[in-house]
């Protein structure tokens, strides 16, 4: 059997997949990999018509996609003290009316945000403005945008543009509710059936514990990938965004992904997720 899968070239993706897509996994489906930015697999995702049998996409994009893909119990991005920051060029600007880049509206990043500012920034922010991840922090910095959102390693190198850390969501969220931040999932067509959904959830499972195991064996696939990260940025990144939750999201994973998206439902940011909406076989 061989499945097709897309996900991104962020090294917390190609640590965790590096043994299943390179064939060491043992009874794993063959892997045919595409590598795409998690925005690009949302919409992927939502557009219904794309060949791919796994994807990896925010957890902000379940609704609208969970009718045809299931949520799968492991190899995503949940955790403690990784969320994302919104940044600005002068130390505790009032974001009110001000103009913020976001990467996407249909990322967990947006959600967290829309959810930070109902509750901190009376009133409301300004313009939202949509642009590629990499442009964002240069965007804040040349005065283009007021206030950045950004994600993953922006968090250790935000600094190196003279650039503030205004808020970080994840504190935000943690300090709240108590529970993990969800951010990115491993989805698989519900047409695949039940036998092979648990088997990718296995060999999920299997290549991120081999990673943990001996993670020099993945280097080289995570740093071919990173474009031109530093490797200590690189094991920052990892060390962040692959943990417990992406072995299994276990109660507090399912709980921060419910509890995500039932408020972002109540703000009106999502459609509301039906009972068994993250059902696993």
């Amino acid at each position: 059997m061989q499945l097709k899968i897309a996900y991104s070239p962020c090294p917390n993706d190609t640590f965790v997949f590096d043994a299943w897509a390179h064939g060491r996994v043992p009874g794993a489906p063959r892997l045919d990999v595409t590598f795409a930015d998690i925005d690009v697999t949302n919409g992927w995702a939502e557009g219904g018509t794309d060949s791919h049998d796994v994807l990896k996409v925010s957890y902000a994009v379940l609704p609208w996609i969970l009718d045809e893909y299931a949520l799968l119990p492991c190899g995503g991005a949940l955790g403690r003290g990784c969320g994302p920051l919104v940044l600005t060029r002068e130390p505790g600007l009032d974001l009110r009316g001000r103009t913020v880049a976001v990467p996407s509206e249909r990322s967990t990043a947006y959600l967290l945000f829309r959810l930070w500012a109902a509750e901190t920034v009376p009133g409301g922010v300004g313009e939202v403005v949509v642009m590629p991840f990499h442009e964002i922090m240069p965007a804040v910095r040349d005065g283009k945008v007021d206030a950045g959102l950004v994600i993953h390693e922006a968090r250790f190198t935000y600094a190196s543009y003279g650039l503030h850390r205004l808020a970080d969501m994840g504190e935000h969220w943690e300090s709240t509710t108590g529970l993990p931040i969800p951010l990115g999932a491993i989805v698989a067509r519900r047409s695949l059936g039940a036998e092979t959904l648990r088997l990718l959830a296995d060999s999920a499972r299997s290549s991120v514990r081999m990673a943990w195991d001996d993670p020099e064996v993945s280097r080289p696939y995570v740093m071919e990938h990173a474009q031109e990260m530093d490797p200590r940025v690189a094991d920052q990144h990892i060390g962040l965004y692959v943990n417990e939750f992406t072995a299994d999201l276990g109660e507090a994973g399912y709980a921060a992904v419910r509890g995500l998206l039932t408020r972002a439902a109540a703000e009106g940011l999502v459609p509301p997720l039906g009972p068994d909406a993250l059902s696993f076989p």
